[in-house]
């Protein structure tokens, strides 16, 4: 769609500022942001709407305008919410760079621009579409617009005799064909061996479709990605279409029609994820309170305002849990936090429920490698409803373990770390920290995928606090002392050589990396720190020792 239909929906309460030479611009996309360099999540084309929370002083402005205009962004709405009257210095900035600025009525929601434009972008790019494979255009254009992915696929089985389900990475079915000659269900072992097979072969760089046999069927795995990108940075997130068919012989025209289904459906996984965007920020409001030790009251009453969202209907305030994740890549060099950010939508969901509705009851938040969830439980009830016990990290494991395993064999690492449930807002902290204590057992251990849960944390970390001073200097001499003495005479880093080894779970590369030093450099010092100490750091236990000796002292 033109920027230009933006004005032309006048229930939009959209005003123009600046830009009328430039509303001819493609909208392919709509993003709602706050942050001051917003940068690594724009692709071009992006509407951006903004609530101006990143303006402190009018120089921002500049800056802000400059980092949409090189993502070359279509256009910038600012809402009237925050400062009221939008900043001449926004509108001169936006005018310098040829950025059509828009106003937005403070009683206009993001929320509804944002379900406008990817509503008429959905239906745009699966008219595009219906073109390409004209024969099939009922097909086409039954996608977002028509009912969501299982019209597609009952069309695909209706017209073309051909069994389909759209899955998520770790093998849930999120959508499959409603009829009701469509043949048996897919089991959840077989889905989540379809996912793993599909990330594996996808690991290798080869184009889909992939194939293979698995109980005697056949099946081709098309994959529904983002292009363009990274493959480390989709690979996790990715929906795939499973089609029980030997897609070796097919003609160029079937093909070419099931890509169209696959860019069909990610447009609606694109539709979905804008949608999760006022979880996503509540989550992100919640935590930088609890990091920043804001009062509990300041977070009681942001919680009060994110429980009706997550559990709409619920009269009881419910229990709460956190789930953190990390994603890290050998190297480095491709941030996991918006992969672990999906993931954890994806794998908090309950693995037999069909379709991503589920999802809308989680919200996640990520910084750098680090994802973090907040889990809201329903209240027991008087018979001690059991649904208030929360996840469990074997439980989560389970899932995830074969499929994600194998899509991040290779150079890739998922750590969990699961707290237990809190009633307030006094309890968040100390489980945002129990859950991070958690992920960090869990990264001691051997695997690409790995959790811990808060009740293997109840023999050590928990009890810290209540360990007697005279027992924490022991414990902490008999580790630290040899080191820090070798240190003070040697000047060899050892003690932040160990610190940074624990803190990146044991890679060598991660480590060397980020102390720069040549990883023959970094075994001799880790040799060094074992041969003072008669420990090994290879050794899950050794690990944890030297891990609780550093917080203690």
């Amino acid at each position: 769609m033109r920027l230009r239909a933006l004005l032309d929906t006048h229930i939009l309460g959209l005003r123009l500022l600046g830009g009328e030479d430039e509303l001819d611009r493609t909208v392919r996309g709509v993003m709602t942001t706050d942050l001051r360099d917003p940068s690594r999540y724009l692709s071009g084309g992006e509407l951006v709407l903004t609530g101006l929370a990143w303006r402190r002083e009018p120089e921002d402005s500049e800056r802000f305008v400059r980092i949409l205009a090189a993502a070359n962004v279509a256009g910038l709405a600012a809402g009237e919410a925050e400062l009221g009257a939008i900043p001449d210095d926004l509108v001169q900035a936006c005018a310098r760079h040829r950025l059509p600025l828009f106003s937005v009525e403070e009683a206009v929601s993001f929320a509804s621009i944002t379900e406008h434009v990817v509503r008429q972008v959905s239906s745009e790019r699966a008219g595009d579409l219906a073109a390409v494979v004209d024969r099939h255009r009922r097909l086409m254009t039954s996608g977002p617009t028509g009912g969501g992915p299982e019209v597609v696929l009952d069309l695909l089985g209706s017209d073309l005799d051909l069994r389909a389900w759209v899955l998520s990475p770790t093998g849930r079915q999120i959508a499959g064909s409603t009829l009701a000659d469509s043949g048996p269900e897919l089991s959840g072992e077989l889905a989540a061996r379809l996912a793993g097979e599909h990330l594996a072969a996808a690991r290798t760089g080869r184009r889909g479709p992939h194939r293979i046999t698995l109980g005697g069927a056949t099946y081709s795995l098309f994959p529904i990605r983002h292009e363009g990108r990274d493959l480390r940075q989709t690979l996790l997130s990715d929906w795939l279409l499973a089609v029980e068919a030997d897609a070796g012989d097919w003609p160029a025209e079937r093909l070419d029609l099931l890509h169209g289904v696959t860019q069909l459906i990610a447009v609606e996984r694109d539709r979905r994820d804008a949608a999760r965007t006022v979880r996503r920020r509540l989550a992100q409001e919640v935590l930088e309170l609890v990091q920043t030790g804001a009062p509990p009251a300041e977070i009681a009453a942001r919680l009060r305002v994110a429980a009706p969202v997550l559990l709409p209907g619920l009269g009881t305030a419910p229990h709460w849990q956190i789930v953190v994740a990390r994603v890290e890549w050998e190297g480095g060099d491709v941030p996991g936090g918006p992969v672990a950010q999906t993931l954890l939508e994806e794998m908090l969901v309950d693995p037999g429920t069909f379709g991503p509705e589920p999802s809308d009851r989680i919200a996640v938040a990520h910084t750098g490698d680090e994802a973090v969830a907040l889990v809201p439980l329903p209240v027991p009830d008087e018979a001690g409803d059991s649904s208030a016990t929360g996840l469990r990290a074997v439980e989560l494991l389970t899932v995830v373990q074969e499929p994600l395993g194998r899509g991040l064999d290779g150079d890739g690492r998922l750590t969990v770390g699961v707290s237990a449930s809190v009633h307030s807002a006094e309890g968040l902290r100390g489980a945002l920290e129990e859950a991070r204590h958690a992920r960090r057992v869990a990264a001691a251990r051997p695997g690409r995928v790995c959790a811990a849960g808060h009740e293997e944390l109840a023999s050590h970390v928990l009890l810290l606090p209540f360990v007697p001073d005279d027992v924490r200097r022991a414990f902490t001499a008999r580790l630290l002392d040899p080191l820090r003495d070798y240190d003070r005479r040697h000047r060899a880093e050892l003690i932040p050589t160990l610190e940074a080894f624990l803190d990146c779970d044991g890679s060598w590369t991660r480590c060397a990396t980020r102390l720069h030093l040549h990883v023959n450099t970094l075994r001799y010092r880790v040799g060094r720190i074992e041969q003072l100490t008669g420990r090994d750091l290879s050794r899950l236990e050794d690990k944890l020792d030297f891990f609780l000796a550093l917080r203690m002292s």
